[in-house]
């Protein structure tokens, strides 16, 4: 039986690599209002820029500082009161950002955010799966010999012995003479520096970081962000009486498929421990790399009996603990799609 069909893969956006902007106390204290800055309207008179090498964990008087230094902003005093009074400067991403010379310290800001100021800008979505984003990778140069070897080389958190599920989904930019290992394993740290996922590295009592991540990633490939927790308590309940989660995901993970609606029974019969209409229980790993509203998801679903929930047509999602329902709700679906309810409209 069908617990979902997905529409098509979301790609959302992935949220920016965080940039730790550690000021200390005695800096944001001090009164820097009035600092020299240029004016806004000089932007349009000089298109001259410069490239500035963010690197990972500089703080942000040393980024004003290497602003000032290449003749960005007009004072570093200038960019440190305005990163300090924006909480948006908590994520400059590190790595190469063109910057215009001769700009206010908002303007050099707003730079430092804008992703297509970025050369080579990798994005991994939520729920990109681990080959996804070695392709992504290749495709940036690196060789496939080097991701592939750099892929298990990578220092994985205690519990784990396969990067899926590990590689936060973000925007990450490669940095020059960064190699493939590098830039995996600053995905994984990315991961473990999220609050959300240090909660979940901890379990919760009855599963353990790896079954709470491989939810997550099921969760992140079954639903919408509305539906996540609802989601999180079907598996769960399914989970606690011992009933298989048939869940479509699960099988296009095997068969590296996106975004289709019908699944069909051969499909089904697969055999792999990854095939959870023939194997009881989670997948032995993730099934791609979900984004912290997932993950807590997983850590904190809905209250509530449903034991099956199936899309009958673009965003109506339903829940029940009734087989019956469930069946009824199934051929729904079945005349939603034949009738073309799930085709993207372009």
């Amino acid at each position: 039986m069908i617990i979902k069909s997905r529409e098509f893969f979301r790609l959302s956006l992935a949220a920016i690599l965080i940039l730790s902007l550690t000021f200390s106390l005695l800096l944001i204290r001090s009164k820097t209002s009035g600092a020299p800055d240029f004016p806004q309207s000089l932007i349009a008179q000089n298109s001259k820029e410069v490239q500035i090498n963010i690197a990972q964990g500089q703080t942000g008087s040393q980024i004003a500082a290497a602003l000032f230094a290449a003749g960005v902003v007009k004072s570093a005093a200038a960019f440190f009161e305005i990163a300090v009074s924006d909480e948006r400067s908590t994520r400059i991403a590190p790595g190469i950002h063109r910057i215009n010379l001769q700009i206010s310290a908002r303007q050099a800001l707003d730079q430092l955010l804008d992703a297509t100021r970025i050369p080579n800008l990798i994005k991994v979505s939520e729920g990109a799966r681990k080959s996804e984003i070695a392709s992504s990778l290749i495709a940036r140069g690196f060789t496939k010999s080097e991701v592939n070897s750099a892929m298990g080389k990578l220092l994985l958190p205690s519990g784990f012995k396969d990067p899926e599920g590990l590689l936060f989904p973000a925007q990450y930019s490669l940095i020059e003479g960064e190699n493939a290992l590098a830039v995996l394993q600053s995905m994984i740290q990315r991961f473990i520096s999220d609050s959300e996922v240090k909660k979940l590295l901890m379990g919760d009592g009855q599963f353990n970081a790896l079954k709470l991540l491989t939810m997550a990633s099921i969760i992140q490939a079954e639903g919408d962000g509305g539906d996540f927790t609802k989601i999180s308590r079907v598996i769960r309940n399914r989970l606690k009486i011992g009933m298989p989660l048939q869940v479509d995901s699960t099988v296009h993970y095997i068969t590296k498929s996106r975004g289709q609606l019908f699944l069909s029974t051969k499909s089904t019969l697969i055999n792999s421990p990854y095939n959870t209409y023939q194997r009881y229980g989670l997948p032995p790993t993730p099934i791609g790399n979900p984004g912290v509203a997932a993950i807590n998801a997983a850590l904190n679903p809905a209250s509530g009996d449903w034991l099956y929930f199936i899309t009958v047509a673009p965003r109506d999602t339903r829940f029940t603990k009734s087989h019956d329902e469930f069946l009824a709700w199934k051929a729904l679906y079945q005349k939603n799609r034949k009738a073309g309810a799930f085709e993207v409209k372009k």
